[in-house]
């Protein structure tokens, strides 16, 4: 399984509000051993978050979708997955009895509009406010609020991914190099790659506060351990030196 995230906004878009969802999914996925492996930025804009739903949508791949599921004119995510799952939207009863218990009389009479999401969806509970997110399959339909939809993502992996979390051997590791250039190093780059396919490596190049390379592996444990090793020596013969 392969693990996304759509994140819904035209306040994150505009910059009126930093996103925090990205590096938040990144690190509480390497923490289980799993990799984000893509995130798409997209506007409040009904169509877009339609088709973004539906090209995003394949059985290898397990989806966080934040924002755009409450009841103002500007949101649109509940409605936009009924039609993208080619599903009714429907008035949950379980989710209206969540929000009655929580809001009394508040839930009406536009607070439980809320509980609209598309007919058979699982519910995600949110212990904030009670207003649930959804689930369609590998498809998460979340807020876009941090201090909801965080613990939220974790009680998605492990009441519905459990099998999947710590079950990947995968480790990364990199080094620095002062003063050169990438392509200095692209033939030694060439060569890791073929000798080890089963990695991936990165070459990130920094100008300041001087001139320096990271360049690294990740991948199965032992290849990154050989590959990395393998690096370090071809670096010194090279002529260059290296730190961690």
């Amino acid at each position: 399984m392969e693990f996304g995230a759509l994140i819904i906004g035209d306040e994150i878009l505009s910059g009126k509000r930093e996103d925090k969802h990205f590096e938040y999914l990144k690190k509480t996925l390497k923490k289980y051993g799993l990799l984000l492996s893509w995130v798409k930025y997209i506007q409040d804009d009904s169509k877009s978050i339609i088709q973004s739903i539906k090209e995003s949508t394949n059985s290898k791949t397990v989806v966080f979708s934040f924002g755009g599921i409450g009841a103002t004119p500007d949101d649109f995510t509940r409605q936009a997955a009924a039609i993208a799952f080619d599903l009714q939207l429907m008035r949950n009863n379980e989710a209206v009895k969540l929000i009655e218990e929580h809001f009394g009389d508040g839930a009406y009479p536009k607070r439980v509009l809320m509980a609209d999401i598309p007919e058979g969806a699982l519910l995600i509970p949110n212990d904030v406010n009670k207003i649930p997110g959804f689930k369609i399959n590998d498809y998460h339909f979340l807020p876009g609020f941090s201090e909801m939809a965080w613990p939220m993502v974790e009680w998605i992996l492990n009441t519905h991914y459990q099998q999947l979390l710590n079950q990947n051997d995968f480790a990364e590791a990199s080094i620095w190099i002062n003063d050169v250039s990438e392509s200095k190093l692209i033939d030694l780059m060439n060569e890791i790659v073929k000798k080890y396919p089963e990695i991936k490596l990165f070459s990130l190049p920094k100008l300041k506060p001087i001139k320096t390379i990271e360049l690294g592996v990740k991948g199965p444990s032992n290849s990154v351990d050989e590959a990395l090793l393998e690096i370090q020596t071809k670096i010194v013969n090279l002529g260059y030196a290296w730190h961690k």
